[in-house]
């Protein structure tokens, strides 16, 4: 088994994959073990009361395990270029918070009803994910860090060595030695598929947000053709999603 691992951890291709695939089936889990150990009962403990909680934190160790192991392969290289991986994590997430923002300026109620008006993400955001549920101060802040480390390191990384270290370069060159293929290489099919693909990566209400930013991180990877900004695009980001969360109770959006 020793010697397995040695194996699998000297793969390229395991390590910008497996990171990701792992990250989906938890999530994929979470949807079908969240909702059979949810107990909403006065005496439920806090795990079942509140099944993300407990779920989280263990994603993000098992996820931030799984990058460590793979973690030579990834080329995240200091360059001048990175500071535009700040700016456009502003801009993308402005974009994506734009529609909630809209929904409470024009004096909005209610949530969407159809699917195609959830694909206008004109929501209220205000159920999710929310470590104000815990009275203790020390649960408080280990949920909080948790989703922040989860938000802001982990998903940052995965989503990015994934989208645009693997998969923009696979589709160039399917049938070849696609780790040939510079990172960054702009073409439409690289940007179609990997700007769709992240896109329905996430909920309908996030898809008119996620596909304005993905086609922003696409020009990111192709002008500093650094993974480095795209990581940090990412992680400015969410970030500033938490911050914005936190504050005005969109725990939606996280």
């Amino acid at each position: 088994m020793i010697e397995q691992l040695k194996v699998w951890r000297e793969d390229r291709t395991l390590a910008h994959v497996v990171p990701f695939a792992a990250f989906m089936i938890f999530n994929l889990i979470y949807q079908f073990a969240g909702e059979a150990i949810l107990w909403e009962h006065d005496n439920a403990p806090w795990y079942r009361h509140w099944p993300e909680q407990l779920f989280y934190p263990i994603q993000t160790v098992v996820c931030a395990g799984i990058l460590v192991f793979f973690w030579k392969h990834y080329e995240l290289k200091w360059s001048n270029k990175v500071w535009i991986g700040v700016i456009a994590g502003f801009v993308g997430i402005g974009f994506w918070l734009l529609p909630t923002v809209l929904y409470d300026h024009l004096g909005m109620i209610g949530k969407p009803d159809g699917f195609f008006e959830k694909l206008t993400g004109l929501a209220p955001r205000r159920e999710g994910f929310d470590p104000g549920v815990f009275e203790n101060p020390a649960a408080y802040w280990a949920s909080l860090m948790f989703r922040l480390t989860r938000a802001i390191i982990i998903v940052s990384l995965i989503e990015e060595i994934f989208w645009r270290g693997f998969l923009m370069r696979f589709l160039l060159d399917m049938d070849g030695d696609y780790w040939k293929v510079p990172f960054g290489k702009p073409a439409w099919i690289s940007f179609i598929v990997v700007t769709l693909a992240f896109m329905l990566a996430h909920a309908p209400l996030d898809w008119a947000g996620a596909l304005v930013y993905g086609a922003i991180t696409f020009g990111v990877a192709h002008w500093t053709r650094s993974l480095l900004a795209c990581v940090v695009m990412h992680a400015v980001a969410n970030a500033s999603m938490a911050a914005f969360a936190i504050h005005y109770g969109k725990f939606g959006l996280w």
